[in-house]
C-alpha cells in the first residue's frame, strides 16, 4: 500500500475528528447550551475516546497489522457519524427525561456528559486508532521511522486545521450541522471504499455502507432540532447560533440555542410585551431635562432589536443604535421583527465596540448573553469601567440579568456587586413572572427622582400604569464584595448553579407524582 495513501488517511482521519468535535457543540447546544462547561464536556470526551483508541490500534496493529482492519473500522465510525443526525437529536432527548428525575444536582452537566458518551465516543474511539495503525504499516525501517512518524503527524494536524474551519466558516452556516456530518461521513466511507476496491477485497461491506449510507442521507438530512415543532417561521444556524423564529396573530419570538426562553420579540400590535424590555424602558425616564430626540442610546446584545423597537413605539424618534456579534439575526431583525431601516447595528462584540468608539450615549443597555449567562468579558469591573467612561454625565446603564439565584454569592450577586464597585447608584427591579430582573446604575443620585417626576408627564396610560409598577418595585441595592474581573469571572459556572436550581424546582411537583402514582400518574399530569 502506498505511504501517500496512508498519508491521505491520516489527514481525513484528523479532519473528521475536528468536524465531529464542532458538531457536537451544536448538536447539544440548543439543550445544553454551548457555555465553556459544554465546551469542557465535549473536549475532554473526545480526548478520553481518542486516548482509548491510540491504546487499542496500537495493541490490534502489533498483533495483526492488516489494514483491512483498520479500513473496516472506518467504514463503522463513517455510519456511526451518518446516524448521529437520524438519532442523535432523540438520544438526547431519551438520555435528559431519564436523568431529569434521577439527578438532584449539576443536572445539564450530568446530562451532556451522558449524551456525548452515548453519541461520540465510539466513532472517535475507532478514529482514535488510525494513528497508531497508520505507523505499523508506514514504517519499513527504524532508518527513517522519525521522518514517517513526523509526516503523519503533520498530515493529521493539517487535516485537523481544515477540519476547525471548514465546518465553523463554510458547512455549518451554509447546510446546517445535519448536513455538516453527513459530509465528514462521506469523507471517511469514500477513503476506506477506496481502500477496499484496490485492495479487492469487502465487497459485501462496500455495498452495505453505502446503503446505511444513502438512509441516512435520507432520514438525517433535518435543519430542525425542535423536531416537535411544526409551525416555526424560521428555523437555521449561524456562525454563532441555532435560530428559532415562532410567530402567532399577536407577536413575533426569536429563541437562540436552548430550546426554552425567548431571546427577543416583536409585538405586532402597539402594546408592551410583558417582558423585561418594558422594564428596562424606565432608563431614558431617569434622566433629567433631556429631551427625548436628542438622547443617544446604545445597546450592547441588540439581537432582533425589541429594546430599540418598544423605545420607539412609546417614546418617539430618539437616537439609537445596537451592537450585535451575530449578523445573522439582525438580517432576522429586518425580515420578520419589523426593525426599522433607520436604527444602525454594527456587527461586532460589545466590549470591543466601546473600545474601538469614543462617542458618549445617555442610555446603554447591555443585554448580551451567550445562551444562558453573560459573557465573562462584559461582566466584569474592567468592563462597566468602559461603559460609565462612555456615558455622558448622569446617563444610566440598564443591565438585563436572566436568572435570580437565591443562593449567597449568586450570580446575580456577583453581577450587582461589581457594578457597584464602578457606579455611585444601584438600583434592581424584578421582572414579574419571569426569572429576569433589571439592573439600573449611573452616577446621578436622584435618578428615581427623576424617573418619578417623568412618570407624570407620560400620556400613554399602559405605559404609565408599566412604569408606575416599575418605580413602585424599585430598590436600592446594597453592593458586597462578590466582584467579577476580567482574571476571575466564572460565570459559565455561576450560571449553571442558578439553573440548577431552576430545574430542581420545576422538577420537583413532577416527581413527587411519579412517587405517588407512578409513570401512569406523570403521564396524566402532563
Amino acid at each position: 500500500m502506498k505511504k501517500l495513501f496512508l498519508y491521505l488517511t491520516e489527514f481525513f482521519a484528523g479532519m473528521s475528528v475536528m468536524a465531529v468535535e464542532l458538531g457536537a457543540s451544536r448538536l447539544l447546544a440548543p439543550y445544553f447550551s454551548s457555555s465553556q462547561i459544554v465546551w469542557t464536556i465535549i473536549i475532554g470526551t473526545i480526548m478520553i475516546a481518542m486516548a482509548l483508541g491510540n491504546i487499542y490500534g496500537g495493541r490490534t496493529a502489533d498483533k495483526s497489522p492488516n489494514p483491512d482492519k483498520l479500513y473496516g473500522r472506518i467504514i463503522i465510525a463513517a455510519i456511526w457519524i451518518a446516524l448521529i443526525p437520524v438519532v442523535g437529536k432523540y438520544i438526547i432527548i431519551g438520555i435528559s427525561a431519564l436523568l431529569i428525575f434521577a439527578v438532584n444536582n449539576n443536572f445539564l452537566i450530568i446530562a451532556a456528559f451522558a449524551a456525548c458518551m452515548v453519541i461520540f465516543v465510539f466513532p472517535l474511539f475507532l478514529l482514535g486508532t488510525v494513528t497508531p495503525s497508520l505507523v505499523k504499516y508506514s514504517v519499513d525501517n527504524l532508518d527513517d521511522n522519525g521522518k514517517t512518524v513526523g509526516t503523519l503527524g503533520a498530515f493529521n494536524t493539517i487535516g485537523s486545521i481544515i477540519g476547525t474551519f471548514i465546518p465553523t466558516f463554510v458547512t455549518i452556516p451554509a447546510v446546517g450541522t445535519s448536513v455538516t456530518f453527513l459530509i465528514f461521513a462521506g469523507i471517511l466511507l469514500a477513503l476506506s471504499i477506496v481502500y477496499f476496491i484496490n485492495a479487492h477485497t469487502g465487497k459485501k461491506k462496500i455495498v452495505a455502507s453505502i446503503l446505511i449510507f444513502a438512509l441516512c442521507c435520507g432520514f438525517g438530512y433535518s435543519d430542525s432540532f425542535a423536531f416537535w415543532e411544526n409551525n416555526l417561521t424560521y428555523e437555521g444556524e449561524s456562525v454563532y447560533n441555532y435560530l428559532q423564529v415562532y410567530e402567532n396573530q399577536d407577536k413575533v419570538s426569536l429563541s437562540t440555542n436552548v430550546l426554552f426562553g425567548v431571546q427577543s420579540v416583536y409585538m405586532k400590535q402597539d402594546e408592551l410585551t410583558g417582558m423585561y424590555y418594558d422594564y428596562a424602558m424606565a432608563a431614558p425616564l431617569m434622566l433629567k431635562d433631556k429631551e427625548i430626540s436628542d438622547m443617544d442610546v446604545l445597546i450592547l446584545g441588540m439581537g432582533t432589536g425589541t429594546y430599540a423597537t418598544q423605545c420607539r413605539k412609546y417614546f418617539g424618534d430618539m437616537n439609537v443604535e445596537g451592537v450585535e456579534i451575530d449578523e445573522k439575526i439582525t438580517k432576522l431583525s429586518r425580515q420578520y421583527f419589523s426593525l426599522s431601516e433607520d436604527v444602525p447595528v454594527t456587527t461586532y462584540d460589545g466590549r470591543a465596540f466601546l473600545n474601538a468608539s469614543d462617542k458618549k450615549y445617555d442610555v446603554i443597555m447591555v443585554d448580551a448573553y451567550q445562551d444562558i449567562t453573560i459573557p465573562f468579558q462584559m461582566s466584569s469591573v474592567e468592563f462597566f469601567t468602559l461603559v460609565k467612561e462612555h456615558l455622558n454625565e448622569n446617563g444610566v446603564m440598564v443591565v438585563n440579568m436572566n436568572m435570580r439565584g437565591q443562593k449567597e454569592g449568586n450570580i446575580n450577586q456577583y453581577l450587582s456587586d461589581t457594578i457597584g464597585s464602578v457606579f455611585g447608584t444601584e438600583y434592581t427591579v424584578d421582572v414579574a413572572g419571569s426569572t429576569n430582573r433589571e439592573l439600573f446604575a449611573s452616577d446621578n443620585g436622584e435618578i428615581l427622582k427623576n424617573l418619578s417626576n417623568n412618570i407624570s408627564k407620560l400620556e400613554n396610560q399602559e405605559l404609565k400604569g408599566m412604569m408606575t409598577e416599575v418605580l413602585a418595585d424599585t430598590v436600592s441595592y446594597e453592593k458586597g464584595d462578590y466582584i467579577l474581573t476580567d482574571d476571575k469571572a466564572p460565570v459559565e459556572l455561576l450560571g449553571m448553579q442558578v439553573i440548577d436550581e431552576m430545574i430542581k424546582d420545576e422538577v420537583a411537583y413532577y416527581k413527587g407524582v411519579y412517587k405517588e402514582e407512578g409513570l401512569k400518574g406523570l403521564l396524566n399530569s402532563f
